[in-house]
């Protein structure tokens, strides 16, 4: 019997090279979706590019709270106008020193961006290193989606037992801890277990993880991943540059298409 999987590629929109390589693996039918960064400027060109394959692809938002310019411009959450990152955002949020308010008003204006450029609700929404855990922003998706049928999936927790990277996706299921249980009660699908996490310095580490992951999912499991290409763009606005282009390489190539049938996997669409 075939198993299905997702491969879920984030930071749609972050940079054209970016956009560009997703667009491509999209075609191939090697990913199942991709979820969107709509803050930046070329956020609808980035739209109007991908605006063909909703309904057909699983196309999602991308939250962002950390490390680029707020669509909100200066509050608590961005004094000088830029996200903080991680490190500065959970406990200034629990302390008080960011409004949750402020929190709140760049999710508002993410999403109302993503549905104007589109002219839908994402498929699903997922988080920008994950803050999508983060209690103030499930307490923004629980109030955001109140209505019955009107929920978008949810990017669920990190299934643990990937010895390779152990402490970091301890760090991220203890920051997720409750979330799956919580926000199903609360009426959200999820997309679980989440799989795709290891250290992108070693970009040699990504085609053994993703090898891992076509063995081992379960039916339905999420695997995240990162492809792209490199441009100037992205060069200045983000560290995680050449491996992109690994990622990409190996989601292209005819080996990971090999190891897919010898597999009896198959990538899900966004309808699945």
């Amino acid at each position: 019997m075939t198993r299905r999987i997702r491969l879920i590629a984030d930071d749609y929109g972050l940079a054209p090279g970016v956009s560009t390589a997703i667009l491509d693996l999209l075609d191939r039918r090697r990913l199942t979706g991709t979820s969107c960064m709509t803050g930046f400027p070329e956020w609808p060109v980035e739209a109007e590019r991908i605006k063909p394959l909703c309904g057909r692809k699983a196309v999602g938002l991308h939250l962002t709270l950390t490390d680029q310019s707020a669509v909100t411009g200066r509050s608590s959450l961005a004094p000088e106008g830029r996200l903080p990152p991680l490190r500065s955002l959970a406990l200034p949020v629990l302390r008080g020193n960011i409004n949750e308010r402020d929190v709140h008003a760049e999710l508002d204006a993410q999403y109302s961006r993503f549905v104007e450029a589109l002219g839908r609700q994402p498929d699903f929404i997922d988080g920008h290193q994950h803050v999508h855990f983060l209690p103030v922003v499930r307490k923004w998706l629980r109030a955001h989606f109140s209505e019955a049928g009107g929920r978008p999936a949810l990017r669920g927790a990190p299934a643990l037992g990937n010895a390779a990277v152990a402490p970091k996706v301890a760090a991220i299921a203890a920051v997720a801890a409750g979330f799956n249980r919580s926000m199903a009660r609360a009426g959200f699908a999820l997309f679980a277990p989440l799989t795709g996490i290891y250290d992108w310095r070693q970009p040699d580490r990504f085609a053994p993880v993703l090898q891992a992951a076509v063995e081992a999912l379960p039916e339905r499991g999420l695997f995240m991943c990162h492809p792209g290409h490199v441009d100037e763009t992205l060069r200045a606005r983000d560290p995680m540059q050449g491996v992109r282009e690994v990622e990409y390489a190996v989601l292209a190539s005819d080996a990971f298409g090999a190891s897919l049938a010898r597999a009896g996997v198959e990538i899900m669409d966004g309808k699945g």
